[in-house]
């Protein structure tokens, strides 16, 4: 039975919590929650939904991952590695099939959670990391193209895929308003230069606000009305929706299932890449397992209320670090803030340009991106380089679920070649040298194998990606032996093709008269060889501790051979 280790860090630090603590947590909290508010509007629009989603996904999955998680500074909100994901769910399945998805999501979420799961996670290759976070970056860029230049589409509706995205915008590209041109590069340049002046306040929040001011003049005063706003596309209701749980059907969750297990993947990716990130600024250690859970809380309530995916979001989690955030408190009062805001300034929302947020997400993107990071990838093994780029072509021209099953079967099959790779069996007739069995010069005689005697030495895991090198061996030796030694001291373990294989070895052996003896199997595999009955086929007197006891038994053995054929 798994015992359940839940314990989330917001009741751990309030033992010790001071008034000073909750002064810094609260300013912390504040910025957060401001450095928030246009990306949750953004990442909202850019999935498909309308801009309160975004906040409402902020507020309900930030309080609860705040308040249930296992890291002190983790914030949670919509991020965007979910853009691609939830408008593709969208496109297909509508807003109720996201929902189920959703909260498919957050059940495995929980489940990988309950089962201690948080560290296999970190497990998955970097490449693949890389390639689809990379993916992600160039994915979400195409998807801002259409509103950094102003397309009209004629009522065209536009794919879902990459590569139907950029056909349909060159056959529109005569249609670019170039006030949009204008007003996208004037905030993706007020981004870029605000950390200059100021390291606090977010650049997406000055730009969108002296953009917005500005297109406003624009409008009344210039009689520039071309440039799009949030309002022009949504109505905004400044509320949080009445909880709704989606009808759900055996059929839509069989359907659904590949993508839940997306978003859970990416989702438990993300928060713990995060949280691992902030561990090391602040010197502090999170609970995954318990992280997971929240996370999946998170994502099974989220929906409920009107929202989308989310996960820990690294930005965010830093900005709330280096604005003094100390406890899950300053998380709490993220989502506060973003709650206030929703309820009495979020009508203001409707005068933000669209265009504006095109050049916010433009900037996610390129952050997201880590292009850098991916171009020095492109130096390490070419198997690596291979997932890399399998991964990121996947996700830019399939989708992301595609990209991570995909990139995962190939990362499992170089991995199991690399092991297979290390994994050495060598054949020695003659005698062995002492010296050579460690790092240390012994300055023993070295061990004479007698004649009509083999010693088999195994260097590494005995699996089924090496279970048939012997076959290969003893045919290349075509001899044949009166007894086979198989020494076996640097197998760490050995799994049911091994067992098989090594079995079939023996049955054969023993019909053509050679003899088998085992040397120096360590506790692990012993115990694993005797479970599975492996020891009533060679006789435990067959088993030896060292090469010395072998060759020993070996010498006896050849000895009453050579006595029973006088």
């Amino acid at each position: 039975m798994v015992k359940l280790d839940f314990q989330p860090k917001l009741f751990s630090t309030l033992k010790n919590y001071t008034k000073t603590d909750f002064t810094t947590d609260l300013m912390a909290g504040i910025i957060v929650g401001i450095v928030a508010l246009p990306l949750a509007i953004a990442f909202g629009i850019a999935s498909g939904v309308s801009p309160e989603k975004g906040i409402i996904t902020a507020i309900v999955a930030g309080f609860i991952i705040s308040f249930l998680g296992g890291s002190k500074v983790q914030i949670g909100g919509p991020t965007g590695a979910f853009i691609v994901i939830i408008y593709g769910i969208i496109q297909e399945y509508g807003i109720e099939g996201l929902m189920v998805a959703t909260m498919m999501a957050g059940v495995l979420l929980i489940l990988l959670g309950v089962f201690k799961l948080g560290t296999i996670i970190k497990f998955i290759p970097y490449p693949i990391i890389v390639g689809f976070t990379s993916g992600i970056a160039v994915t979400i860029f195409t998807t801002q193209i259409a509103d950094i230049f102003g397309l009209q589409f004629g009522g065209e509706k536009v794919p879902g895929d990459f590569i139907g995205k950029w056909i349909l915008y060159f056959h529109h590209f005569d249609t670019v308003n170039w006030w949009n041109v204008i007003v996208s590069l004037v905030s993706i340049f007020i981004i870029a230069i605000t950390p200059k002046f100021s390291k606090k306040i977010p650049g997406s929040l000055v730009a969108i606000i002296l953009v917005t001011v500005g297109v406003y003049l624009l409008k009344m005063y210039g009689g520039i009305t071309c440039i799009d706003t949030i309002g022009d596309r949504f109505s905004i209701k400044a509320q949080l929706p009445a909880a709704a749980v989606p009808a759900l059907d055996w059929e839509a969750i069989k359907n659904l299932f590949p993508v839940a297990i997306t978003i859970a993947v990416l989702g438990a990716i993300e928060s713990l890449l995060s949280a691992t990130v902030a561990d090391g600024v602040i010197g502090d250690r999170h609970d995954s397992n318990t992280e997971l859970i929240a996370q999946g809380i998170a994502n099974f309530v989220s929906p409920i209320f009107g929202g989308i995916p989310a996960t820990g979001a690294i930005a965010r989690t830093m900005t709330n670090i280096n604005n003094g955030g100390k406890s899950p408190v300053a998380g709490i009062v993220h989502a506060v803030v973003l709650l206030l805001i929703l309820l009495f300034l979020m009508p203001l929302a409707q005068y933000i340009p669209m265009a504006c947020l095109a050049g916010v997400l433009v900037i996610v993107s390129y952050n997201m991106s880590g292009w850098r990071v991916f171009k020095g990838l492109l130096k390490n093994p070419k198997s690596d380089v291979t997932v890399l780029l399998i991964t990121f072509f996947l996700t830019v021209i399939f989708d992301l679920t595609v990209a991570i099953e995909v990139g995962l079967v190939i990362a499992c099959v170089l991995f199991m070649k690399r092991v297979m790779e290390t994994t050495q069996i060598s054949v020695i007739t003659d005698e062995i040298d002492p010296n050579k069995e460690s790092d240390l010069e012994v300055h023993e005689e070295h061990l004479i194998i007698p004649n009509g005697v083999e010693v088999y030495e195994i260097n590494g895991p005995y699996f089924f990606g090496i279970a048939t090198k012997f076959e290969e061996i003893m045919a290349r030796l075509g001899d044949r032996p009166k007894i086979r030694i198989i020494r076996m001291r640097k197998v760490p373990f050995i799994d049911s093709t091994g067992i098989h294989n090594l079995t079939t070895l023996c049955e054969m052996s023993q019909k053509e008269n050679i003899h088998i003896i085992l040397s120096g199997v360590n506790e692990r595999v012993h115990a694993v060889l005797e479970k599975s009955g492996f020891y009533e086929l060679l006789g435990k007197e067959n088993i030896c501790s060292n090469i010395n006891e072998a060759l020993e038994v070996a010498t006896r053995e050849i000895a009453e051979f050579d006595e029973g054929n006088k």
